[in-house]
């Protein structure tokens, strides 16, 4: 099997995931993914896709990650993941798509208004 790369994306993070056949070896710029994301909810949203097909200790994979928080880059990941397991058998696409895994969340930062101290937040109002 050659090696399948896929990108994911989410808020300004972006990933670069590259999956091999392996013994289920996680690696994020060139850290174990345990070490890069300490929080046991980041771990387990990265998981999530491998879990649900039982394929955790199938694949190894190499991310390039990139830009935005934590959490956002945890699940740019995810897609990531979930897009490369799709390339591999295209028969799991519908219990991934059930649990949302395929769908890019299109939130973004709203951008700062002039006038404003934030995007919504207004300076206090003075009638006198």
């Amino acid at each position: 099997m050659e090696v399948i790369n896929t990108i994911g994306r989410r808020k300004s993070a972006i990933a670069r995931v590259y999956l091999s056949e392996g013994k289920g070896q996680i690696t994020v710029n060139k850290k174990d993914y345990v070490e890069y994301f300490p929080t046991k909810t980041l771990q387990y949203i990265i998981m999530q896709p491998l879990n649900l097909l039982n394929a955790a200790d199938k694949y190894d994979i190499k991310v390039n990650l990139t830009g935005g928080g934590s959490k956002g880059q945890a699940e740019a990941l995810r897609l990531g993941i979930s897009r490369a397991l799709i390339k591999i058998n295209e028969e799991d696409k519908p219990a991934l798509k059930a649990e949302g895994f395929l769908t890019r969340d299109p939130r973004q930062v709203e951008r700062k208004k002039p006038g404003q101290p934030k995007a919504r937040k207004r300076f206090q109002f003075s009638k006198r």
